[in-house]
């Protein structure tokens, strides 16, 4: 695990330590954590703000929603919040580690079940996972990932929760539930549509799932940032045209 804080250019944090303090990040670092499934498109993002906005670093860290969340109310440097649910942004509102005025929805994404690339299972339905052949099914802690949550609530309304529980093995974040199946690991995963397609030759969709809640992503400004104009900048260009349509290259769709 990072034990600080690197500029973009150079990396990008995953895990942020809780006990990171201020002090790691440099004046002119813009520090935005988001979630583990804006990897891959927010990576590009950072770099085309960065252009824009010469004098600006972006320094990005992500986790889980709900980790990132915890991590900022404990006094980790963040100057921008994107969540991968609502229920973490609205925590982040209650805390007031956000400003609710600049909550704005920027995404949308869809929840699909994957198997490995070679996988010789025939999975059709939700229902398919309880059989025996299926034994290790990952998907996101429901706890702490917004992937979980939304995981959760699909099957309940299915009344299969409980027998898919019994296999399941819970991830920290997305990306570990994606690599679970792309190792091999487990006989399927629950992840975003977006998250698949970054791994198109190791893992495969067996299901698009019905989400019972839409899959919207938030984005808001801290309310400890000292950078509070350069953020709303970031914000602004997430929404934009230009950012918008670098999300869609990675298989987001509209707010």
């Amino acid at each position: 695990m990072l034990q600080g804080f690197k500029r973009f250019t150079a990396t990008v944090i995953t895990a942020l330590p809780l006990m990171l303090s201020t002090s790691s990040a440099h004046a002119a670092d813009l520090v935005v954590s988001a979630a583990a499934s804006l990897t891959n498109a927010f990576q590009e993002v950072a770099h085309d703000f960065e252009v824009q906005h010469p004098e600006t670093k972006v320094v990005l860290n992500f986790a889980a929603s709900d980790v990132l969340l915890q991590q900022i109310i404990k006094g980790a440097p963040a100057d921008v919040f994107a969540s991968a649910d609502q229920e973490a942004m609205n925590k982040a509102e209650t805390e007031k580690a956000v400003q609710a005025n600049s909550r704005k929805n920027f995404a949308s994404n869809q929840i699909v079940l994957i198997v490995p690339a070679d996988s010789q299972l025939v999975i059709r339905q939700l229902k398919d996972l309880t059989l025996p052949v299926v034994k290790r099914i990952a998907y996101g802690d429901p706890a702490s990932v917004p992937v979980g949550r939304y995981t959760k609530a699909a099957l309940e309304h299915e009344n299969l929760w409980d027998a898919v529980a019994a296999k399941g093995i819970p991830a920290q974040n997305v990306r570990q539930s994606l690599d679970y199946v792309a190792r091999g690991e487990v006989d399927a995963g629950f992840v975003f549509s977006t998250d698949a397609a970054i791994m198109p030759g190791k893992v495969k969709i067996a299901i698009r799932v019905p989400s019972t809640t839409p899959v919207t992503y938030p984005i808001a400004i801290t309310t400890e940032t000292k950078q509070a104009a350069v953020a709303a900048q970031f914000v602004s260009y997430v929404l934009s045209a230009k950012g918008q349509a670098t999300l869609a290259r990675y298989g987001f769709l509209k707010p």
